[in-house]
């Protein structure tokens, strides 16, 4: 399994949404990480062949983009503004998708969604209007009309916005079980979410890949650039104007300040271990 993304370009009128894309991706889990407005939504809808490309080349396991049948077989896709039926059950708008996907005996179809309900953990909701679902339930509900024809690559846009911590955990649980025997693109601006389910990325930025790679490369570009210490603080609005700062942390009449530089920022500052979050920030911030 392999998608190859060689030289793509997406024009709208004048605005280049992506510029000289160049990706390729394996089984398993792959992150696609850049800010609100880099171009990964594009490419995610170019993948699943919703929006044609301006120009460039890009094949899915061999075959190319223009063949949308063909794609469609082989692609599940849950966008950032999923809905689904809001008035039908859980079964009964899984059973609708299926028919729709070309599922047409009844007892396949049943055994089908029994298994896919299961894999999301909704198997006792069956009967649940969709409009009575959680955020976090309908956002695994998405996973599984996704997963309807069995595709060979799942694509995810923003996946955990929204949710609370532990339906996020479980959410990036279930997207690497699944990756376990396909693809799986996690398109997403949290930082989090990919340090905790990817071993490869791409980072987008205004249309253009900056980084493509293992999460730990990223982590390696920023060993020397990260430090950390305490200041006074009335020092705080000075650093945020010379250093682009990560974190701040209140204690009592200083701040615990994280924060990128090339060069040691204060004589408290201390070097510190990056994490992906840094490396990112590091890369964005051009530092």
């Amino acid at each position: 399994m392999k998608i190859n993304i060689s030289h793509l370009n997406k024009q709208f009128g004048s605005h280049r949404a992506l510029d000289d894309v160049n990706i390729q991706i394996s089984a398993g889990m792959f992150g696609l990480l850049g800010p609100n407005g880099a171009g990964k939504t594009t490419l995610m809808r170019i993948l699943t062949t919703l929006i044609p490309k301006t120009s460039g080349e890009v094949s899915l396991n061999g075959i190319q983009i223009g063949e949308k049948g063909k794609i469609r077989e082989m692609v599940g896709y849950l966008p950032q503004d999923f809905s689904m039926y809001p008035t039908l059950s859980v079964y009964e708008a899984m059973d609708y998708l299926a028919l729709l996907s070309g599922i047409k005996p009844r007892s396949v179809r049943k055994q089908r969604i029994t298994q896919l309900l299961e894999q999301v953990n909704l198997q006792s909701y069956g009967k649940v209007k969709v409009k009575a679902l959680s955020g976090g339930m309908k956002r695994r509900l998405g996973i599984a009309q996704a997963l309807i024809h069995d595709p060979k690559i799942l694509i995810v846009d923003e996946p955990t916005a929204g949710l609370d911590p532990e339906e996020r955990i479980r959410f990036r649980n279930l997207l690497s079980d699944l990756a376990q025997n396909r693809i799986v693109i996690l398109s997403t601006h949290i930082v989090e979410d990919i340090e905790f389910s990817c071993e490869n990325l791409a980072i987008l930025q205004k249309g253009k890949v900056i980084f493509h790679g293992k999460t730990r490369e990223l982590i390696e570009q920023a060993k020397g650039r990260v430090w950390s210490g305490l200041i006074p603080r009335e020092e705080m609005e000075k650093l945020r104007k010379e250093y682009p700062v990560i974190s701040t942390v209140s204690e009592g009449e200083e701040i615990m300040v994280r924060l990128l530089s090339q060069n040691q920022p204060f004589s408290q500052a201390e070097q510190v271990q990056p994490s992906i979050e840094d490396a990112y920030m590091k890369l964005v911030k051009g530092v």
